[in-house]
C-alpha cells in the first residue's frame, strides 16, 4: 500500500515541475534490522522519487556505511539528507509524516532552486554569523506550529554556510527529547544549549539563532 496517496502523488507531480529547478538527491538511511519507521521512512523517499525526473534516491545502511553516515553528519536513524548541486547540511530525523510531509517537500523545492527564500533583513544578518551553527528542531507529527520552526532551520542553512539544521521528530527518539527536557513543541535548539519553544516570526527566529551564535561553541562547521 502507498504512503502517498494517487492523489497527492498527481498534486505533487506537477507541483515538481513547474517549481524544481537543479536536480536533488534524498539520501536515505536505514539499517539491515528495520528501526521504527525505517521501512516507511524509505517507502516515503522511493514515492516521491516517482513524482519527477529531477529527484533522485540513495539507500544506505547505517552500520554497513558508517563512512558515507560520518561524511553526511547522519547519527541517528531513520534520517533524510536533501542534497541538491551541494549539500546545505539540512536533514530530517525520523519519518516525515504529518505536517512534516509538507515541511520535506518545501525544503526540496528550496534546495533544488538553492534559494532559502528569507528576507532581505534576515539574509543580512545571517552574512554576520562567523561561528558554527547546528540547530536541532524538535518536532511532533500532529504539531501546526512546528513547520514554520524547521522550514526557518533549513532556510537558514541554505542561506549559511555556517548552519546546518536537523529536524528530529521527538517521539521516535525519547532520549533527545529527554535530553532537552521537552515539554511542548516545536523546540528549537541551538548548540545544544540555546533553546526557544513554540511558534516564532522569521525575524524573532533569526534574531535567536545570530545571538546564540554570538556565543563562543566548540563546534565545527559543515
Amino acid at each position: 500500500m502507498s504512503v502517498i496517496s494517487k492523489e497527492e502523488a498527481e498534486r505533487l507531480a506537477k507541483e515538481f515541475s513547474k517549481k524544481l529547478v537543479d536536480d536533488l538527491e534524498l539520501v536515505v538511511f536505514t539499517q539491515e534490522v528495520p528501526c521504527v519507521y525505517c521501512r516507511e521512512t524509505v517507502e516515503v523517499a522511493n514515492e516521491l522519487a516517482k513524482t519527477s525526473d529531477k529527484i533522485r534516491i540513495s539507500v544506505h545502511d547505517f552500520v554497513k556505511d558508517h563512512m558515507r553516515a560520518s561524511e553526511l553528519r547522519i547519527d541517528k536513524i531513520p534520517a533524510i539528507a536533501i542534497v541538491g548541486k551541494r549539500d546545505y547540511g539540512i536533514r530530517f530525523y525520523g519519518i516525515p509524516s504529518g505536517y512534516e510531509f509538507a515541511s520535506l517537500v518545501s525544503t526540496m523545492i528550496d534546495v533544488s532552486r538553492g534559494e532559502s527564500g528569507l528576507s532581505k533583513r534576515s539574509k543580512e544578518a545571517l552574512k554576520g554569523i562567523e561561528r558554527a551553527g547546528h540547530i536541532e528542531v524538535l518536532v511532533t507529527p500532529t504539531c501546526p506550529n512546528c513547520p514554520s520552526a524547521v522550514r526557518l532551520a533549513h532556510k537558514a542553512a541554505i542561506e549559511s554556510d555556517m548552519i546546518w539544521s536537523d529536524m528530529i521528530e521527538a517521539t521516535e527518539f525519547p532520549q533527545i527529547a529527554q535530553k532537552y527536557a521537552l515539554m511542548t513543541v516545536p523546540k528549537v535548539v541551538v548548540n545544544e544549549k540555546h533553546e526557544a519553544t513554540g511558534a516564532m516570526s522569521e525575524d524573532l527566529f533569526i534574531r535567536h539563532l545570530v545571538e546564540a551564535l554570538a556565543r563562543k561553541e566548540p563546534v565545527q562547521p559543515r
